[in-house]
């Protein structure tokens, strides 16, 4: 694998189960069909549209951005909190690769069919685990053959599922 670059969601699908991150790092792309993909896709393309949608910076893909009081916020739409660590632990990525740029933000979470918003905040910690958890997906990433498949609660609605339980 030459030139490995995380970004967002690659940092989204580690948090949520490794396997999925290794299969999404040899471009192995997840059934689109899946009902949570399609509802996924919709919440996302049709949720806040008055506010610009999918900023690209670097490799990563920022859902929403605004200004409020003189601040920019950026914001990750989820279609629920269940995947909330993975949520945080995105939009944190992406504060932090603003921050890289010289552009301070902040991050709010959003899950639209919950109608809840939660501030994400990039301080120390967060960054501490950060380059933890890249270093992490990059050992993964190396791997000749994804991680052993482990039957966790995000198994029922994966849309890698037939990678692992076919």
């Amino acid at each position: 694998m030459d030139d490995i670059t995380i970004g967002g969601t690659l940092i989204w699908y580690y948090y949520a189960c490794p396997r999925e991150a290794w299969l999404m790092g040899h471009n192995i792309v997840p059934d689109q069909e899946n009902d949570n993909v399609v509802v996924g896709r919709y919440i996302g393309e049709n949720s806040y549209q008055r506010e610009k949608k999918e900023i690209v910076v670097g490799g990563s893909k920022i859902d929403v951005i605004h200004m409020e009081d003189g601040q920019m916020v950026i914001g990750e739409i989820k279609k629920s909190s269940k995947y909330r660590q993975s949520a945080r632990m995105q939009l944190a990525f992406y504060l932090r690769e603003l921050k890289a740029r010289g552009i301070e933000a902040k991050g709010e979470l959003r899950f639209p069919k919950e109608k809840i918003r939660e501030e994400v905040v990039l301080d120390e910690a967060v960054e501490v685990e950060l380059d933890k958890a890249q270093r992490e997906i990059l050992r993964i990433l190396y791997l000749e053959t994804p991680p052993v498949p482990k039957k966790i609660s995000f198994c029922k609605n994966c849309a890698y599922s037939e990678y692992c339980w076919c």
